[in-house]
């Protein structure tokens, strides 16, 4: 196993929690801005008010793409477990 290859894993890696964590980061995102431009109109100051809907849009979010994120994590795995072999010899 070469130093490209370890480069190859790990970027592959990394693009993969990207890949999973980016729908949840940009709702959550989407939801905080519209949670903090209703706070700046409505000068209502509570911190504890962007929390929760960030937490209903994450799990939201959850809902609708869970199964399209367990299948790309399951593919993935599934490609990183076929290249054991190589990496032994």
């Amino acid at each position: 196993m070469s130093i490209g290859d370890v480069v190859t894993l790990l970027r592959g890696g990394i693009l993969e929690v990207l890949y999973l964590a980016a729908p949840m980061l940009f709702f959550a995102l989407i939801v905080g801005l519209l949670v903090a431009i209703l706070q700046a109109t409505t000068s209502i100051q509570e911190q504890t008010l962007t929390f929760v809907p960030k937490v209903l849009a994450i799990l939201l979010v959850l809902m609708f793409l869970g199964g399209w994120m367990f299948s790309h994590l399951r593919d993935y795995t599934v490609q990183l477990f076929k290249m054991i072999p190589s990496m032994a010899g």
